[in-house]
């Protein structure tokens, strides 16, 4: 049986990231414009019984780099992702699942991208990303730059 790309890059989060594993993250939807990424709240539970800054710090983060990797993957792009800078605001305490929902920041748009990794191998985007508190109000955020860098192919690194 073939992994779909959503679960194919869930288990590598999961392998090659052992504080995602240790947090039990979940890619639990995926839209080429949207992302939701979920985690327990256990795992991820601070000393108040909340959830923890750090957890959803990482959950955001690593819920709008998924974003931008998947929507590399499904473009046939090869390249490595990197957050630039992020900027992240804690509203409201979290008490149950943390569930990020990410997408690309106003302003921005998958075309200017994907013009500027073809013309110069680079390309660099703002995606933001909120987890919301129980009534749906905006309990934690993020905006971020993401860089994307092309790989050099195997062939003409020889």
């Amino acid at each position: 049986m073939t992994d779909t790309p959503i679960h194919a890059l869930e288990r590598e989060i999961l392998d090659d990231i052992p504080l995602a594993r240790a947090m039990q993250l979940h890619i639990a939807a995926y839209a080429p414009d949207r992302l939701t990424m979920s985690a327990p709240l256990a795992p991820n539970i601070n000393d108040k019984g909340c959830a923890f800054g750090g957890s959803l710090a990482s959950l955001l983060t690593l819920s709008c780099w998924a974003l931008v990797v998947l929507r590399l993957r499904a473009a046939g792009e090869d390249c490595d992702v990197y957050v630039q800078d992020s900027q992240l605001r804690y509203l409201a305490p979290v008490w149950g699942e943390l569930r990020s929902e990410s997408r690309l920041a106003d302003g921005e748009n998958w075309d200017g991208f994907f013009a500027m990794l073809g013309a110069r191998g680079k390309g660099r985007l703002r995606v933001v990303a909120t987890v919301a508190d129980e009534s749906g109000k905006p309990a934690t955020t993020l905006e971020a730059r993401f860089v994307a860098l092309r790989r050099e192919s195997k062939s003409s690194a020889a």
